[in-house]
């Protein structure tokens, strides 16, 4: 990943119409010197890991505030490994119950990010992980 500046997709799965909280994300991220593209609203798991794939993207970020989590942030790690992108680092936030988050973490979602967590922790979580699959 040294060769290029790492490429995040931030995208908001389901019928969630609350979108601050991403676009903030995605500011911070873009302000610590990554690339961003952020989906928008609304986008299906087949659209955001068609997007994923399409923007050659070493990141995907989703955030869901409608409780639809259990099912949608897994749907996107399986389309990923199904298109043969399983490479592509998940990560997840939002409104999420701690109980759900080992379940999350089982099916592919290397980290989530409750409300609360600092900007800095999330760009830190980058960071760190890009250097731990690129060395």
């Amino acid at each position: 990943m040294s060769e290029r500046k790492i490429r995040i997709l931030v995208a908001k799965p389901g019928l969630d119409g609350h979108d601050r909280g991403a676009k903030v994300v995605a500011r911070a991220l873009r302000d610590a010197g990554y690339e961003v593209i952020y989906t928008g609203l609304h986008q299906t798991p087949e659209m955001i890991a068609n997007a994923a794939i399409q923007e050659d993207v070493d990141f995907v970020g989703l955030s869901v505030l409608s409780g639809a989590h259990n099912h949608l942030f897994p749907r996107v790690v399986e389309l990923l490994r199904e298109k043969g992108a399983g490479d592509k680092v998940v990560f997840g936030g939002g409104i999420i119950p701690q109980e759900d988050v080992a379940a999350l973490k089982k099916a592919g979602i290397r980290e989530i990010f409750t409300p609360g967590t600092s900007m800095q922790g999330i760009v830190d979580f980058v960071r760190e992980t890009a250097a731990a699959k690129s060395g």
